[in-house]
C-alpha cells in the first residue's frame, strides 16, 4: 500500500495527532529535553522539535536553530523507540510474604509513564511512535526476530509491539555519523510503518508527503483532513531521499565484513581500541538493536515485599561473561572484538542480517570517538589475511 500517497499540512499533522489520542493511543514523539532530542508524550505540533537540527560526530551532540520550521530536520535522536517497547527497566513480578504465604503477581506491559506497578495489570495504552526514522524501522525489525521469532516469544515485547501504531519519517537532514545508505537501511522508509511522512520545505507551504503502509494507516489517514498529492510534490520528496543520501557524514564497506571480522579476531587493532574504550557501555545502551538483558532480584527492609526486574545489560561490562572461576572476557579488547564482530559478523550468522543499521548512535555518543566503521575499515587493511580487500 506504500503507492498511496497524500498530502498533509500542519493543521492536518496536528489532526493526525488528535486522531491517534482520540483512538486510545499515547502519541510519542520527538521533543526537546536536556539539550537533547527524546521520544517523550507528543499532544501539539508544538511539542516537536520545530526549528531545531542538531550537529553529530564523534563524541560531539548539539543541538542548533535552523533557518526554517523543519519539525523533523535532525539526525537520529538520542535514543531510537527502543526503550518504548523493550524498557531498560522491567518488574517482572512482585511477591508478598503474609504470615506464612507467599503471594507472587507477575507484572503487565509498562504505560507511558514508566514502570507498571500494578502487578498483573493488563497492557497500559498502546504506543503512536511519531517520527520513527528509517534506521529505526529496521532496528525493530531485527528485534522482531530476536524476541518474537524465536522459540521462545518475549511476551511484554509482542504485546507493545502488537498494539504499536508507526508514523516513519523520511531522514532530510543526515547527521555526520550517519550511515544508514552503506546498511541499505534508509534514509527512506520502505516498510514496517502504518504512514510515513516527508516533510516538504521547498519554497511552498509547509507540507508533508504521506504514504500509507498498512490498512490501520489508511483507516486512521482517511479521519484527518488531506489533499491529492501532485506529481511535483511525489518528486520532491523523491529529491529529499536523494540528497540525504548523498549527504551521509560516514560510510561502511559491508561487502566481505563478516570475513575480515573472523579472520583477524588475533589483529593488533584490539589492542589500540581498548587503549582508548573505557568499557563505558554507551555504545550499547544507545544502540537501537542491542537486546542484552540481566535480572535483578530485589527485597524491602522488612523481607515480605520481593521483586524480580530485568534490566538492559551490556558486553563491555566485565560480569557481562562471569562464569564460575570469574570473566571469560576480562579484558577490554576482547569485549570490544566481541561487540563488534557479534554487530557485524555473528550476527548474520545467528539471525540472517546484520547487527547494525547505521544510526550512528555509537558513534555519537561514545566519549571516546570510537567510531565503528573508522575501526572496521583499519581492520579491513591489518597485515592479517586479505581478506575483502578491493
Amino acid at each position: 500500500m506504500a503507492d498511496e500517497v497524500r498530502l498533509l499540512d500542519l493543521d492536518g499533522l496536528q489532526g493526525l495527532i488528535d486522531v491517534l489520542g482520540a483512538r486510545g493511543y499515547a502519541v510519542m514523539g520527538p521533543t526537546i529535553r536536556d539539550g537533547a532530542i527524546v521520544h517523550a508524550p507528543v499532544h501539539t505540533i508544538d511539542d516537536l522539535p520545530r526549528g531545531w537540527g542538531d550537529e553529530q560526530d564523534a563524541a560531539h551532540y548539539r543541538l542548533r536553530r535552523r533557518d526554517d520550521d523543519a519539525i523533523f530536520g535532525y539526525a537520529a535522536g538520542a535514543q531510537s523507540p527502543k526503550p518504548l517497547v523493550f524498557p531498560a527497566e522491567e518488574l517482572i513480578w512482585r511477591g508478598r510474604r503474609t504470615g506464612e504465604e507467599f503471594t507472587v503477581n507477575e507484572a503487565g506491559p509498562d504505560g507511558p509513564d514508566g514502570v507498571d506497578d500494578r502487578a498483573g495489570a493488563a497492557s497500559a495504552a498502546p504506543y503512536a511512535l511519531l517520527g520513527v526514522r528509517s534506521c529505526d524501522l529496521h532496528a525493530l525489525a531485527i528485534h522482531d526476530v530476536v524476541l518474537l521469532g524465536r522459540d521462545h516469544t518475549d511476551v511484554r515485547y509482542a504485546a507493545r509491539r502488537a498494539g504499536a501504531f508507526v508514523v516513519a519519517v523520511t531522514c532530510s537532514s543526515p547527521g555526520g555519523t550517519c550511515f544508514c545508505a552503506s546498511m541499505g537501511t534508509g534514509p527512506h522508509p520502505e516498510a514496517g510503518y502504518d504512514l510515513a511522512l516527508t516533510e516538504l520545505l521547498d519554497g511552498g507551504p509547509h507540507r508533508f508527503l504521506v504514504e500509507i503502509g498498512t490498512p490501520r494507516g489508511a483507516e486512521v489517514l482517511a479521519a484527518v483532513p488531506t489533499s491529492a498529492a501532485p506529481a511535483a510534490d511525489v518528486q520532491a520528496a523523491d529529491d529529499v531521499t536523494a540528497w540525504s543520501v548523498a549527504h551521509m557524514g560516514r560510510t561502511l564497506a559491508t561487502q566481505g565484513l563478516k570475513e575480515v571480522l573472523y579472520a583477524n579476531a588475533e589483529s593488533p587493532r584490539w589492542d589500540d581500541v581498548a587503549s582508548r574504550c573505557l568499557a563505558c557501555t554507551n555504545c550499547t545502551l544507545v544502540c537501537p538493536t542491542c537486546f542484552c538483558t540481566s535480572v535483578e532480584d530485589v527485597a524491602d527492609l522488612t523481607g515480605d515485599v520481593a521483586e524480580r526486574r530485568r534490566v538492559w545489560d551490556s558486553c563491555f561490562a566485565e560480569d557481562f561473561s562471569f562464569i564460575h572461576g570469574g570473566s571469560i572476557r576480562p579484558e577490554i579488547r576482547s569485549r570490544y572484538r566481541q561487540w563488534i564482530t557479534h554487530k557485524l559478523a555473528a550476527w548474520v550468522d545467528q539471525f540472517g542480517m546484520s547487527g547494525c543499521v547505521g544510526c550512528g548512535r555509537c558513534i555519537t555518543w561514545c566519549p571516546a570517538a570510537i567510531d565503528i566503521t573508522a575501526e572496521a575499515a583499519a581492520l579491513r587493511w591489518t597485515a592479517q589475511p586479505a581478506v575483502g580487500k578491493s
